[in-house]
């Protein structure tokens, strides 16, 4: 027997009908927070602020990538 039963109601009457708690408040409020931090941090996306953080390694990472590097093709020759 196959039976179908359809039920036209809105997602807050769904969740009342299922007995879910409604979180709308909380979902606002983390909505909010992240807005709040996307935008104290836009200023470290912007390209110069990428290049200072990539860059304050200085010249021991590049040694240092430099060295693996160097092992790596040591190691793959026959």
């Amino acid at each position: 027997m196959k039976m179908n039963i359809e039920i036209e109601c809105t997602p807050a009457e769904a969740r009342a009908f299922l007995g879910l708690p409604d979180v709308t408040g909380l979902n606002d409020h983390l909505v909010e927070e992240m807005k709040k931090r996307m935008d104290a941090n836009v200023s470290a996306m912007q390209p110069e602020e990428l290049m200072k953080s990539w860059t304050s390694f200085g010249l021991s990472a590049q040694d240092h990538f430099r060295r693996l590097m160097e092992a790596a093709v040591t190691t793959t020759k026959p």
